[in-house]
């Protein structure tokens, strides 16, 4: 079983104005199963998302609102990635510096845009 994770204007499905689609399609991003509509692999940065929100944020949460996407947008542009990439060496999925990187304008994106996650297991 696996996790994506969908940015949406509302639970269970992911809702998007074509403005939203349009600002999250130039986004190419170094993220295990970016496509379309900005998803990606969740599961895959769970431990980072849990890392670097000190366990307040989980990917797994059926619905994430705004306000959660706001807090971590804020919570990965206060980390260092290269020192996220570095605890996360044993992680079973560990991520590298980009992919923090990656995260981190990706999550600000979406909470620039007032977008949730839903994740769909």
């Amino acid at each position: 079983m696996g996790l994506d994770t969908y940015p949406s204007r509302g639970p269970g499905e992911c809702v998007l104005t074509p403005e939203d689609e349009a600002a999250l399609a130039e986004l190419d991003l170094p993220l295990c199963g970016f496509g379309l509509h900005a998803s990606f692999r969740g599961k895959v940065y769970e431990d980072v998302v849990d890392r670097v929100t000190g366990g307040a944020r989980s990917l797994y949460e059926l619905w994430m609102p705004p306000e959660g996407v706001a807090e971590l947008a804020d919570a990965f542009e206060a980390c260092d990635p290269e020192a996220v990439a570095q605890a996360s060496v044993a992680d079973y999925y560990p991520a590298t510096a980009d992919e923090v990187r990656a995260l981190r304008r990706l999550f600000r994106r979406f909470a620039n845009r007032g977008l949730g996650l839903y994740g769909d297991v």
